[in-house]
């Protein structure tokens, strides 16, 4: 990392005056990932522009490398496209059933949620 870009990512601290100040880098931390079971997912089926349907899988607590392998497993079995974003997995068309059932074959607490 540059030290040009060290300096943009400092929030709160312009000028010190103190000769020994030291800054503290904020660290984010990686979520630790919920196993299957206590995971608590919820199935939702939203409108897009043009009329365009998706199912949405939301309230998966992880990391984001997992949260996109769940959701590289889904788009395959469902044989669609999607992607993931915001901590959730959009998946293109009304797959609610089938992806409720892969959830719950692979030991996820689902339900589905919404309109």
């Amino acid at each position: 990392m540059s030290k040009r870009s060290k300096i943009k990512n400092r929030t709160g601290v312009v000028f010190s005056t103190d000769p020994n100040f030291q800054y503290v880098h904020d660290e984010q931390s990686v979520p630790e990932t919920l196993l299957p079971g206590e995971q608590n997912l919820r199935i939702w089926l939203e409108r897009r522009g043009g009329g365009k349907i998706v199912t949405v899988i939301k309230g998966f607590v992880g990391s984001e490398e997992d949260l996109k392998i769940l959701g590289r497993q889904l788009k395959t079995k469902c044989g669609v496209g999607g992607t993931v974003k915001n901590g959730e997995i959009q998946i293109q068309g009304d797959h609610r059933d089938k992806i409720l059932s892969i959830l719950v074959a692979g030991g996820y607490a689902a339900k589905k949620s919404g309109g």
